[in-house]
């Protein structure tokens, strides 16, 4: 069964509540290929909050959402039904509270056969979808687009933040470390030891910026390819992965990045893997440029990201 979006000639883009790319809102999951989940939290920031207000702002900016793509030569929306699952209501104070519940919204996508897609929200909301995904799928591979390696250690006595999903991702075994890759890493560090020896140790491959930009995204694509190769595949991508210059609307960001278009093509170059979930993370819209650049990029690669689900 297609997906059905609200007809821009009879209905202008601006107008009705705000849905990701004006799909249905539909809580029963019932035959639903694809659920796109916003997860409005931010208490697990470390500098600048704001990313709860992601999601709303990711639905605004996707209106502008055609139904095909022409570069991955896909109509998501004749090959699979996609809705807007609504949000995970998360407490936002109390990141345990908000962990068990982040877990028990994407169970229950998991639970009625549908691949989340998921628009946060803080990089913290990850590792909670991932004991999801691999309670049903076991230890997978990761993707991560990302200016932050996010494997430091705790924080202020707290073992979740931000800053620390992957590395208890990795603790907790709901990861294969070996097939387990960074992508776009750059911004000063605490220290070579500090910021890599853990992952190091762990046999984590990280493809920082500057490989990225010598190299090509064709061959990252390709190394990101290998790297996850023969596991169900998740993928997450932190907004601050992209120059500011295209998407200053985060909490933390990092001069140096990727395009725009760089983010894009790395993203269509993930069809064929067999992906069971994915997210975009850090959009904050309050720190965002002229005519909300940084969420429109958001939903731009929530896009991409249900064209390569189509094309599994």
């Amino acid at each position: 069964m297609a997906s059905v979006q609200r007809d821009s000639a009879t209905s202008p883009r601006f107008a009705q509540p705000a849905t990701f790319m004006r799909l249905p809102h539909q809580t029963d999951l019932t035959g639903v290929d694809v659920a796109l989940v916003g997860v409005p939290f931010d208490s697990g920031t470390s500098y600048r909050s704001g990313a709860r207000l992601g999601p709303r702002e990711i639905r605004a900016q996707s209106s502008l959402i055609r139904p095909y793509s022409y570069f991955q030569k896909v109509s998501p929306f004749e090959r699979l039904t996609v809705v807007d699952a609504g949000d995970i209501d998360a407490p936002p104070v109390g990141i345990d509270l908000a962990y068990a519940a982040i877990e028990a919204g994407v169970d229950r996508v998991l639970a009625a056969g549908a691949i989340p897609v998921i628009a946060g929200g803080d990089h913290s909301i990850t590792l909670p979808i991932l004991r999801a995904v691999a309670r049903r799928h076991g230890p997978i591979a990761l993707v991560q687009f990302d200016a932050h390696i996010d494997t430091w250690g705790d924080y202020f006595g707290g073992k979740y933040f931000h800053g620390s999903p992957f590395r208890r991702a990795i603790e907790e075994r709901i990861i294969a470390p070996s097939q387990y890759i960074q992508v776009g890493i750059r911004g000063p560090m605490y220290g070579e030891d500090a910021d890599f020896a853990f992952q190091r140790a762990q046999g984590v491959t990280t493809v920082d910026i500057t490989e990225v930009k010598r190299s090509g995204v064709a061959n990252t694509v390709a190394a990101v390819r290998e790297i996850v190769a023969g596991r169900p595949v998740y993928v997450t991508f932190d907004i601050d992965s992209v120059d500011p210059a295209y998407a200053p609307g985060t909490g933390t960001p990092e001069v140096g990045g990727l395009t725009s278009y760089e983010a894009q093509e790395l993203i269509r170059g993930l069809a064929g893997l067999p992906v069971v979930g994915c997210d975009i993370v850090e959009v904050a819209p309050q720190f965002d440029g002229p005519g909300q650049i940084t969420a429109l990029l958001a939903a731009n690669l929530m896009f991409e990201f249900l064209c390569v689900l189509a094309r599994r």
